[in-house]
């Protein structure tokens, strides 16, 4: 995979900064080595250029067990519809290129 890899903004002008960080870290430390690499993965390519809205949506999707997440991003298990949203999807297309 030839992309290269963004990281969270450490700039003082976005005011995002230290959330970024943090989302960071919890994608990147999940519990599960699975969703480590795929909600990490996303983060290393995408958190730096997410909006504060779509920062919320991620943050939603966190908050989900990893079980719940993974069955979903694998498809064990339909998604609910309340989390299939363009966040969720590029996560999951970005999948089969991580």
């Amino acid at each position: 995979m030839g992309e290269q890899l963004q990281t969270p903004s450490t700039d003082d002008a976005d005011p995002n900064a230290p959330r970024r960080k943090r989302i960071l870290y919890r994608c990147q430390h999940r519990g599960m080595k699975e969703m480590d690499i795929l909600l990490g993965g996303f983060a290393q390519h995408r958190l730096a250029e997410l909006k504060p809205e779509e920062l919320d949506i991620l943050e939603t999707l966190m908050d989900v067990p990893d079980q719940d997440l993974f069955s979903w991003m694998i498809g064990r298990v339909p998604v609910p519809e309340a989390f299939d949203t363009p966040i969720y999807r590029e996560i999951v297309a970005l999948r089969g290129k991580i």
